[in-house]
């Protein structure tokens, strides 16, 4: 399972935003194999009051974690409404930590707040 572009519901200040599937639609639980896969969420505090160009920044960097990860990384949502990071990963051991640490190393606001490991 290959990682698509992350996702970003609601990038721009008055862009039009229509109803989307439930995370729980998109998000992938099982792979390929039919193995399941572990998740994890991560907070951004205020980054939906940040200038443009920062949460542009903050895209990047996650773009960049994910990318390093792009084998592990199956699916990743941030919802700049909630300020919520949701990231799908393969079940190898440490990786939802792994993945967690380099994106509060580069973002140093992003808070780990849930994980589920199977």
């Amino acid at each position: 399972m290959k990682l698509a572009n992350l996702n970003i519901t609601a990038l721009t200040p008055g862009a039009k935003i229509e109803p989307a599937e439930p995370l729980w639609k998109r998000a992938p639980t099982r792979d390929n194999d039919g193995v399941i896969l572990s998740d994890f969420m991560m907070v951004i505090p205020k980054l939906k009051h940040k200038p443009l160009h920062v949460i542009k920044d903050v895209i990047r960097e996650i773009e960049r974690v994910l990318t390093y990860f792009e084998k592990q990384v199956v699916f990743a949502d941030l919802n700049l409404k909630l300020n919520i990071l949701w990231v799908t990963v393969q079940p190898v051991p440490g990786i939802c930590a792994d993945v967690a640490a380099a994106i509060h190393h580069r973002i140093p606001e992003a808070k780990l707040i849930a994980s589920k490991i199977n």
